[in-house]
């Protein structure tokens, strides 16, 4: 797996996990809707710290700086 995310990338979905989780454990957000932001914040997290996502590799989206001589 090749690097495809940046660091602004990963940043932005750190954060956004982070709010889902703030907003389930304050209940803000609860139910079915709660069980999905979750899946979703797990996933962000997991993407981040691989900085590989999925859903880019089809479409040839990368946010990764390239060193180009």
């Amino acid at each position: 797996m090749k690097k495809n995310m940046g660091i602004t990338d990963r940043v932005l979905r750190v954060i956004a996990a982070v709010a889902i989780i703030v907003l389930y454990y304050t209940s803000v957000i609860s139910g079915i809707l709660a069980i999905i932001l979750l899946i979703v914040a797990a996933i962000f997290i997991v993407t981040s710290f691989i900085s590989f996502c999925p859903l880019y590799y089809p479409f040839g989206i990368k946010t990764v700086k390239t060193n180009a001589h």
